[in-house]
């Protein structure tokens, strides 16, 4: 296996665990154990756990921000991602074990690791760069209210979808879907609704 194949199998095995069980309970052992090499051999290509949680924030928010610019190129309308996005059972799943989204909360979780903490900032900046250009695409398609700040509206959606986890543990499911409902109607524009 060649170095960048190694690097990569590696990079994949550890979404893997991180996406299961998190940051703090992921080992790197399990990476390796899943690659099929040595734990000595992750580090030599990733430095720390920490070094490589942030990579692995950042592969994903990769893949993260290639859908959202095929949504942003393709002709779905816009108004049908969001209220993809906002589904309750949607964001049940998206922040369950061992879906990406569980990484992103993890990763924003993470304190006293200055390279975890840069990736979940820059990640966020990226989805919120992506859903801002999506917006855009609805306020231009005539989909959305044309007074949207696309810009505040992707901050928006980014919130709500980050504290999903909060909202599950206090609030029954029809406020999950109420809440998501005001979201859309609030974006819409007026002949759309």
């Amino acid at each position: 296996m060649s170095a960048e194949d190694r690097r990569a199998s590696t990079l994949a095995a550890a979404t893997e665990v991180f996406a299961e069980v998190g940051y703090l309970r992921g080992k790197t052992a399990e990476v390796a154990r899943r690659v099929g090499v040595s734990e000595p051999v992750v580090f030599q290509n990733f430095g720390t756990k920490a070094t490589l949680f942030a990579a692995v924030v950042h592969h994903a928010a990769d893949h993260v921000c290639r859908l959202l610019d095929r949504m942003t190129a393709g002709s779905t309308p816009v108004t049908a991602e969001p209220a993809t996005m906002l589904d309750p059972d949607h964001l049940a799943n998206v922040h369950s074990a061992g879906a990406v989204g569980a990484i992103f909360a993890d990763a924003s979780a993470v304190t006293g690791e200055p390279a975890v903490e840069t990736a979940a900032r820059d990640s966020t900046r990226r989805f919120a760069t992506a859903i801002t250009a999506l917006l855009d695409r609805g306020k231009a398609d005539g989909e959305l209210r044309p007074d949207l700040d696309a810009g505040a509206a992707a901050w928006w959606l980014l919130s709500f979808v980050a504290s999903q986890r909060f909202r599950h543990a206090t609030s029954p499911t029809d406020v999950e879907a109420r809440l998501a409902r005001n979201t859309l109607d609030s974006m819409v524009a007026a002949d759309r609704s």
